[in-house]
């Protein structure tokens, strides 16, 4: 059985390097859109999605990987026969690596101009379906969404030929630390919209997210227990973002 990933990307940052040493590991790449075309032109083999499910992409681009060949190759668990037999009997091929990133909503609605239809466009959904559901089964499936983690991801799969279940539970919290925030914002800027769609001071729903920097030494009381948090993705320049 073909080891296959499927990579969709809006930041293509190291993206031609991590498909050519996956294709050069013996995977088989899927992909969609303006990432097929990139891999394609950098001469990087790789197969459209809409060419493996036989389904086109359709609406505007909306519908691309929202089909069961797709998501049963996400979910399928390996050590369950039912799963595997159910894949066989569909001709569909497990899915072992999923790199994929958002749509950039946070970006798209920090520009002046902005309108309420074009934040409405950068709501992602078949990225977000995805990475959660590599997440869920990271048990057999690694899921990638920061191009930070290409590098060691690459290089486990060197070393003992394929990423470890520890390293595929840590990229699953961090996917579903992506999303929330990714949720988030999005609620932040719907509820923050009046009755023409124009954008008021204060959302009605304000939702932010926060990292552990350290544990302290004691709470409050010297037998409580403590730790230091951090709003997550700082502005440059703010006191919450130094050491």
């Amino acid at each position: 059985m073909r080891k296959q990933a499927l990579i969709s990307v809006s930041d293509k940052t190291g993206v031609v390097d991590f498909a050519r040493e996956l294709v050069a590991l013996g995977y088989h790449i899927l992909s969609t859109g303006g990432t097929a075309r990139l891999l394609t032109q950098e001469g990087v083999p790789c197969q459209e999605v809409a060419d493996y499910t036989g389904f086109p992409e359709m609406l505007d681009g909306r519908v691309k990987t929202l089909n069961p060949k797709i998501h049963a190759g996400i979910l399928a668990r390996r050590p369950v026969a039912e799963h595997m037999a159910a894949l066989k009997e569909h001709h569909i091929d497990p899915i072992d690596i999923i790199c994929v990133n958002l749509y950039p909503f946070e970006q798209t609605i920090a520009k002046p101009d902005c309108t309420f239809e074009d934040a409405i466009e950068n709501i992602d959904i078949g990225g977000p379906t995805m990475i959660r559901a590599a997440a869920k089964n990271h048990e057999s499936v690694a899921v990638i969404v920061n191009p930070t983690d290409y590098a060691s991801v690459i290089a486990e799969i060197k070393a003992t030929g394929e990423v470890s279940a520890k390293t595929r539970f840590e990229l699953a919290k961090k996917v579903f630390a992506h999303t929330a925030r990714y949720d988030g914002m999005i609620t932040n800027y719907l509820t923050s919209l009046d009755e023409n769609n124009e954008r008021t001071r204060f959302p009605q729903v304000l939702t932010r997210q926060w990292e552990k920097v350290q544990d302290m030494r004691y709470g409050e009381n010297p037998h409580q227990e403590a730790a230091f948090y951090r709003e997550s993705n700082v502005a440059p320049g703010l006191l919450a973002g130094y050491e």
